[in-house]
């Protein structure tokens, strides 16, 4: 299944850079999602996937339509309920307007090398989406509210309880890109298939309860070791079960299966004239030659492939050469 898995997104991968993008619901929000599973995980695919296609389309930060692999988890080292979506985002993609519809005649637009977008700007949009939507789902009374949240039921209450979360910092972390395609696949490849609790973190498993090793990131990463009693430890476990049929790893813009074979194939023409207009100014292409037709991985119309250079086609005046 899982050989399987990586052959398919194999197939989508470009010779780019690759940035690790984590969008973070907060405490209060993550409370909330407990009860709500299947709608909260939702709207945070919704808005996260959203705040990168806007952000990437805005000219003054990129321009472009980017392709993203986003993966949902739930917990944190010591099992505690951590909602989070892991996003692996191109570092360019294909010129657009504003509203993200592609060029006709697009360009590939790259990231500056080793930067992505601003996280705060990101931060501050994937905020603003995401309680719209829950705004939104709650006048629809599509919330469900028990216990101590149930005062939130009456639209003024919600509404107050929402005031503290616009004001507050949305944590949006963005890691150095990945630099290469079999270092992405790997790296990806360890959130999709990742499990909240591996069996080599297990120290022991009594009568009195479960041993775990957990990182304590608050403190430099330290390596620790919590035991939690079975009713505990059950709990714990028990928040990270997804609803039945979620889907727990999407994709998006470039990506997306909307068109995406004709998307990537213009990428890959892009990325070679690119690459060509490249060579051309170091040197490496004789200046008193054109290529007609270059090595390339596969047709940007129809996706087949290889192609190969055939001929040379001379500037005027010079001799052709079809060896």
């Amino acid at each position: 299944m899982r050989a399987a898995w990586l052959e398919r997104e194999a197939s989508g991968l470009l010779p780019i850079e690759y940035h690790h993008v984590v969008f973070t619901l907060p405490a209060e929000v993550a409370e909330l999602a407990l009860g709500n599973p299947r709608l909260a995980y939702g709207l945070l695919f919704e808005a996260a996937s959203a705040t990168l296609r806007e952000v990437a389309a805005d000219p003054k930060h990129l321009g472009a339509e980017v392709g993203v692999v986003a993966v949902l988890h739930t917990w944190g080292q010591n099992l505690h309920h951590h909602p989070h979506l892991h996003c692996l985002v191109t570092g360019g993609g294909l010129s657009c307007d504003r509203a993200g519809r592609v060029d006709q005649r697009p360009r590939w637009l790259s990231c500056r090398p080793g930067f992505f977008l601003p996280v705060r700007v990101l931060g501050q949009v994937f905020r603003g989406k995401y309680l719209t939507l829950l705004r939104q789902a709650h006048a629809q009374g599509e919330l469900s509210l028990p216990g101590r949240l149930a005062a939130l039921a009456e639209a003024e209450a919600f509404a107050s309880w929402l005031r503290p979360l616009y004001a507050s910092d949305w944590v949006v972390y963005s890691q150095p890109p990945a630099a290469g395609p079999a270092l992405v696949l790997k790296y990806l490849a360890r959130y999709v298939h990742r499990v909240a609790l591996s069996n080599g973190r297990l120290v022991s498993v009594t009568d009195e309860g479960v041993s775990f090793r957990w990182k304590d990131y608050a403190h430099g990463g330290k390596e620790r070791v919590l035991t939690l009693s079975g009713e505990e430890f059950l709990r714990r476990w028990l928040r990270q079960v997804l609803p039945k049929g979620f889907v727990k790893v999407r994709h998006y813009g470039l990506l997306s299966s909307r068109r995406r074979e004709e998307k990537l194939a213009a990428c890959r023409w892009q990325l070679l004239l690119l690459g060509l207009r490249v060579q051309a100014a170091a040197g490496s292409v004789a200046a008193d030659e054109g290529v007609a037709v270059a090595a390339v991985a596969c047709c940007p119309e129809c996706g087949s492939g290889p192609w190969a250079v055939v001929a040379r086609v001379p500037r005027p005046g010079a001799t052709a050469d079809t060896s």
